[in-house]
Protein backbone atom coordinates (compact mmCIF):
# COMPACT_ATOMS: atom_id res chain seq x y z
CA UNK A 1 0.00 0.00 0.00
CA UNK A 2 2.82 2.43 0.89
CA UNK A 3 4.54 1.79 -2.44
CA UNK A 4 1.38 2.41 -4.44
CA UNK A 5 0.65 5.57 -2.46
CA UNK A 6 4.15 6.91 -3.03
CA UNK A 7 3.90 6.28 -6.78
CA UNK A 8 0.58 8.12 -6.96
CA UNK A 9 1.95 11.09 -5.02
CA UNK A 10 5.12 11.29 -7.11
CA UNK A 11 3.17 11.01 -10.35
CA UNK A 12 0.91 13.83 -9.20
CA UNK A 13 3.88 16.03 -8.45
CA UNK A 14 5.59 15.26 -11.76
CA UNK A 15 2.49 15.45 -13.91
CA UNK A 16 0.47 12.56 -15.39
CA UNK A 17 2.13 12.79 -18.79
CA UNK A 18 5.54 12.20 -17.23
CA UNK A 19 4.38 8.98 -15.58
CA UNK A 20 2.16 7.30 -18.17
CA UNK A 21 2.26 5.96 -21.67
CA UNK A 22 -0.54 4.75 -23.92
CA UNK A 23 -0.94 1.03 -24.56
CA UNK A 24 -0.76 0.71 -28.38
CA UNK A 25 -3.34 -2.10 -28.38
CA UNK A 26 -5.96 -0.96 -25.87
CA UNK A 27 -5.39 2.80 -25.89
CA UNK A 28 -5.37 2.78 -22.07
CA UNK A 29 -2.95 4.92 -20.07
CA UNK A 30 -0.40 2.96 -18.06
CA UNK A 31 2.76 3.66 -16.07
CA UNK A 32 5.80 3.27 -18.30
CA UNK A 33 8.51 0.79 -17.33
CA UNK A 34 11.19 3.47 -17.14
CA UNK A 35 9.05 5.78 -15.02
CA UNK A 36 7.93 2.95 -12.75
CA UNK A 37 11.52 1.92 -12.22
CA UNK A 38 12.60 5.47 -11.44
CA UNK A 39 9.76 5.91 -8.97
CA UNK A 40 10.55 2.63 -7.26
CA UNK A 41 14.18 3.65 -7.03
CA UNK A 42 13.20 6.92 -5.44
CA UNK A 43 10.91 5.18 -2.99
CA UNK A 44 13.64 2.73 -2.03
CA UNK A 45 15.88 5.69 -1.27
CA UNK A 46 13.16 7.40 0.74
CA UNK A 47 12.79 4.29 2.84
CA UNK A 48 16.49 4.37 3.66
CA UNK A 49 17.38 1.32 1.57
CA UNK A 50 15.13 -1.03 3.54
CA UNK A 51 15.09 -4.41 1.85
CA UNK A 52 11.93 -6.26 0.94
CA UNK A 53 11.38 -9.96 1.46
CA UNK A 54 13.57 -10.56 4.51
CA UNK A 55 11.56 -13.64 5.54
CA UNK A 56 14.28 -16.15 4.66
CA UNK A 57 13.33 -19.67 5.70
CA UNK A 58 9.85 -18.48 6.73
CA UNK A 59 8.96 -18.06 3.06
CA UNK A 60 8.19 -21.75 2.67
CA UNK A 61 5.68 -21.80 5.50
CA UNK A 62 4.11 -18.50 4.42
CA UNK A 63 3.68 -19.54 0.79
CA UNK A 64 2.46 -23.04 1.63
CA UNK A 65 -0.02 -21.52 4.07
CA UNK A 66 -1.23 -19.23 1.28
CA UNK A 67 -2.05 -22.26 -0.87
CA UNK A 68 0.97 -22.32 -3.19
CA UNK A 69 1.61 -26.02 -3.71
CA UNK A 70 5.03 -27.49 -2.94
CA UNK A 71 7.14 -29.51 -5.36
CA UNK A 72 8.33 -33.00 -4.49
CA UNK A 73 10.30 -35.91 -5.89
CA UNK A 74 10.99 -36.10 -9.60
CA UNK A 75 8.67 -33.16 -10.27
CA UNK A 76 11.29 -30.79 -8.86
CA UNK A 77 13.94 -31.49 -11.49
CA UNK A 78 11.45 -31.40 -14.34
CA UNK A 79 9.97 -28.13 -13.11
CA UNK A 80 13.36 -26.46 -12.84
CA UNK A 81 14.46 -27.91 -16.22
CA UNK A 82 11.51 -26.27 -17.96
CA UNK A 83 12.05 -22.99 -16.13
CA UNK A 84 15.76 -22.98 -17.03
CA UNK A 85 14.98 -23.62 -20.70
CA UNK A 86 12.46 -20.77 -20.80
CA UNK A 87 14.83 -18.33 -19.10
CA UNK A 88 17.68 -19.32 -21.41
CA UNK A 89 15.49 -18.70 -24.43
CA UNK A 90 14.23 -15.31 -23.25
CA UNK A 91 17.60 -14.04 -22.01
CA UNK A 92 19.70 -15.05 -25.00
CA UNK A 93 21.98 -12.16 -26.06
CA UNK A 94 20.82 -10.06 -23.08
CA UNK A 95 24.15 -10.13 -21.24
CA UNK A 96 22.60 -12.17 -18.42
CA UNK A 97 23.99 -15.67 -17.87
CA UNK A 98 21.79 -18.58 -16.80
CA UNK A 99 23.59 -21.23 -14.74
CA UNK A 100 22.20 -24.41 -13.23
CA UNK A 101 23.53 -25.57 -9.85
CA UNK A 102 21.71 -28.70 -8.73
CA UNK A 103 18.05 -27.79 -8.59
CA UNK A 104 18.81 -24.06 -8.39
CA UNK A 105 19.09 -21.59 -11.27
CA UNK A 106 21.40 -18.57 -11.00
CA UNK A 107 20.92 -15.46 -13.15
CA UNK A 108 24.07 -13.33 -13.18
CA UNK A 109 23.31 -9.72 -14.11
CA UNK A 110 26.58 -7.82 -14.68
CA UNK A 111 26.74 -4.23 -13.46
CA UNK A 112 27.73 -2.93 -16.88
CA UNK A 113 24.28 -3.83 -18.26
CA UNK A 114 22.13 -3.24 -15.17
CA UNK A 115 23.41 -0.02 -13.57
CA UNK A 116 25.47 3.05 -14.36
CA UNK A 117 28.69 3.43 -12.40
CA UNK A 118 28.10 4.15 -8.70
CA UNK A 119 24.31 4.10 -9.18
CA UNK A 120 21.44 1.91 -8.01
CA UNK A 121 19.06 3.19 -10.71
CA UNK A 122 18.35 0.45 -13.23
CA UNK A 123 19.54 1.33 -16.74
CA UNK A 124 16.59 2.10 -19.00
CA UNK A 125 17.65 -0.46 -21.60
CA UNK A 126 17.54 -3.22 -18.96
CA UNK A 127 13.83 -3.01 -18.17
CA UNK A 128 12.91 -5.27 -21.08
CA UNK A 129 15.27 -7.93 -19.73
CA UNK A 130 13.71 -7.75 -16.27
CA UNK A 131 10.25 -7.86 -17.85
CA UNK A 132 11.23 -11.14 -19.54
CA UNK A 133 12.43 -12.54 -16.21
CA UNK A 134 9.17 -11.47 -14.54
CA UNK A 135 7.06 -13.21 -17.19
CA UNK A 136 8.82 -16.51 -16.57
CA UNK A 137 8.71 -16.17 -12.78
CA UNK A 138 4.98 -15.47 -12.90
CA UNK A 139 4.44 -18.72 -14.77
CA UNK A 140 6.70 -20.67 -12.41
CA UNK A 141 5.19 -19.45 -9.15
CA UNK A 142 6.55 -22.38 -7.11
CA UNK A 143 9.99 -20.81 -7.17
CA UNK A 144 11.71 -18.91 -4.36
CA UNK A 145 13.66 -15.83 -5.47
CA UNK A 146 16.88 -14.71 -3.76
CA UNK A 147 18.31 -11.42 -5.01
CA UNK A 148 21.86 -10.52 -3.96
CA UNK A 149 23.90 -7.44 -4.84
CA UNK A 150 27.71 -7.44 -5.11
CA UNK A 151 30.34 -4.74 -5.71
CA UNK A 152 34.05 -4.62 -6.47
CA UNK A 153 36.54 -3.60 -3.78
CA UNK A 154 36.85 0.06 -4.85
CA UNK A 155 35.83 2.38 -2.02
CA UNK A 156 35.12 1.58 1.62
CA UNK A 157 33.53 -1.67 2.72
CA UNK A 158 30.67 0.27 4.35
CA UNK A 159 29.88 2.19 1.18
CA UNK A 160 30.03 -0.95 -0.96
CA UNK A 161 27.71 -2.78 1.41
CA UNK A 162 25.09 -0.04 1.18
CA UNK A 163 25.42 0.19 -2.62
CA UNK A 164 25.02 -3.57 -3.02
CA UNK A 165 21.85 -3.48 -0.90
CA UNK A 166 20.36 -0.64 -2.94
CA UNK A 167 21.09 -2.40 -6.21
CA UNK A 168 19.61 -5.70 -5.10
CA UNK A 169 16.55 -3.91 -3.77
CA UNK A 170 16.08 -1.97 -7.03
CA UNK A 171 15.97 -5.23 -9.02
CA UNK A 172 13.64 -6.92 -6.54
CA UNK A 173 11.30 -3.93 -6.28
CA UNK A 174 11.00 -3.73 -10.05
CA UNK A 175 10.16 -7.44 -10.31
CA UNK A 176 7.53 -7.03 -7.59
CA UNK A 177 6.09 -4.08 -9.50
CA UNK A 178 5.52 -6.46 -12.41
CA UNK A 179 3.14 -8.56 -10.32
CA UNK A 180 5.40 -11.01 -8.49
CA UNK A 181 4.53 -11.90 -4.90
CA UNK A 182 6.99 -10.15 -2.56
CA UNK A 183 6.70 -13.08 -0.15
CA UNK A 184 8.73 -15.17 -2.60
CA UNK A 185 11.76 -12.88 -2.24
CA UNK A 186 14.80 -12.73 -0.03
CA UNK A 187 16.91 -9.66 -0.78
CA UNK A 188 20.39 -8.97 0.53
CA UNK A 189 23.54 -6.99 -0.14
CA UNK A 190 26.89 -8.79 -0.09
CA UNK A 191 29.11 -5.74 -0.56
CA UNK A 192 32.57 -6.60 -1.88
CA UNK A 193 32.51 -10.16 -0.52
CA UNK A 194 32.43 -13.25 -2.74
CA UNK A 195 34.23 -11.84 -5.81
CA UNK A 196 34.09 -14.03 -8.91
CA UNK A 197 37.19 -12.42 -10.47
CA UNK A 198 40.28 -10.50 -9.39
CA UNK A 199 39.72 -6.95 -8.20
CA UNK A 200 43.25 -6.14 -9.37
CA UNK A 201 42.09 -5.56 -12.96
CA UNK A 202 39.36 -3.41 -14.52
CA UNK A 203 37.88 -6.46 -16.23
CA UNK A 204 37.76 -8.38 -12.97
CA UNK A 205 36.14 -5.50 -11.10
CA UNK A 206 33.52 -5.25 -13.84
CA UNK A 207 32.61 -8.91 -13.32
CA UNK A 208 32.37 -8.46 -9.56
CA UNK A 209 29.88 -5.58 -9.86
CA UNK A 210 26.73 -7.63 -10.33
CA UNK A 211 23.31 -8.69 -9.11
CA UNK A 212 22.60 -12.39 -8.84
CA UNK A 213 19.15 -13.94 -8.72
CA UNK A 214 19.05 -17.48 -7.35
CA UNK A 215 15.87 -19.43 -8.10
CA UNK A 216 15.06 -22.40 -5.87
CA UNK A 217 12.10 -24.79 -5.89
CA UNK A 218 9.44 -24.42 -3.23
CA UNK A 219 9.40 -27.67 -1.22
CA UNK A 220 8.02 -28.85 2.10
Amino acid sequence: MLKKFAIVVMCSSLGLAACTTQDPYTGEQQTSSATKGALLGGLAGALGGALIGRGGANRNAILLGAGVGALAGGAIGNYMDRQEAELTRKLRNSGVSVTRVGNDIILNMPGNVTFATDSSDISSNFYDVLNSVAIVLKEYNKTLIDVAGFTDSTGSAEYNQALSERRANSVAQYLVSQGLDSRRFYVTGMGESNPIASNATAEGRSQNRRVEIRLSPLTN
